[in-house]
């Protein structure tokens, strides 16, 4: 019997919750391309008092087709990288385009997703030296920020259920790092976590986790990174703590290096997710099968 006849079988047998996801591992071709014709969400700026920077802060938040004011959603909040501010996703991931595609497809639990400013500082603009210390410090102060002025500012604003079950964090490269020790730091408000391509600033795996059982209250850790990234070395050592110590997760190595390419898959997949029952070890089968 050969080797896609056995996972064929293994699949079926799995007890796969294909009611609840359909995941594709390879994406349509026109994934990221806008469609008029079909319905879309919408793209707003808000602006947040933040008492631990001191100023007054700028996110984006999207909310999806067909959002009501009496509806209650989940949250899901999308961290940029080392050179980005609040839009570099909605400038180069295209995030409202690829969740109004899936949206009309069935694809995807209704959520609103929060895209803020991970650089907490009262300039906290992508300009100058964007290596300097105080700014790269800034991206830690943003932990604050988020639990402490952000998630009750969106939680007062917008209709969203304030359970940890009901609150995802995912980020790229720097935000990546971000999500990881933010979302593994404070497992009581995120069950669920993405972190594509964590940067350098992601913690050594057992500061992450120095209780690893801890991490197995998550509804799904996620990790992935480039096959040509120079980062995957932060990638690896984490998804290699978290099996040497039995905790669920998903690892998935994808084709390209350190750009949107990769992002733009990591969230189209990664989406699909959110917010439904998932069988971790089953979406790892799906996501390493040749």
């Amino acid at each position: 019997m050969n080797k896609s006849v056995v996972w064929a079988l293994g699949f079926m047998l799995s007890g796969f919750f294909v009611s609840a996801q359909v995941l594709e591992k390879k994406r349509p071709q026109d994934f990221d391309t806008e469609k008029k014709e079909i319905p879309h969400g919408k793209i707003d700026t808000i602006q947040y008092s933040s008492t631990t920077v001191g100023t007054i802060r700028k996110a984006l938040v999207y909310t999806p087709p067909g959002f009501k004011r009496g509806i209650q959603y989940p949250v899901l909040y999308l961290l940029h990288g080392i050179g980005g501010d609040e839009k570099e996703w909605f400038r180069n991931g295209a995030p409202h385009i690829i969740l109004d595609n899936q949206y009309s497809k069935g694809k995807l639990s209704p959520m609103i997703v929060v895209l803020p400013n991970g650089r907490a500082m009262k300039n906290d603009r992508a300009t100058g030296d964007i290596m300097a210390k105080d700014k790269v410090e800034a991206f830690a102060t943003f932990e604050k920020d988020l639990l402490n002025d952000l998630i009750p500012f969106i939680e007062k604003k917008y209709p969203v259920k304030k359970d940890r079950n009901d609150r995802a964090i995912a980020g790229l490269s720097m935000g990546g790092g971000q999500t990881l020790n933010f979302g593994l730091g404070n497992i009581d408000r995120f069950a669920w976590v993405g972190a594509f391509s964590a940067a350098p600033n992601t913690k050594e795996a057992q500061q992450l986790l120095p209780d690893p059982s801890k991490a197995k209250e998550l509804k799904l850790l996620w990790i992935s990174c480039g096959d040509q990234d120079r980062l995957m070395p932060f990638s690896k050592r984490t998804s290699d703590y978290l099996t040497e110590n039995k905790v669920p997760h998903i690892f998935y190595v994808e084709p390209g290096g350190h750009d949107f390419k990769v992002w733009k898959n990591d969230l189209y997949l990664f989406s699909q997710l959110l917010f439904k029952p998932v069988n971790q070890e089953d979406v790892n089968l799906i996501l390493n099968a040749e």
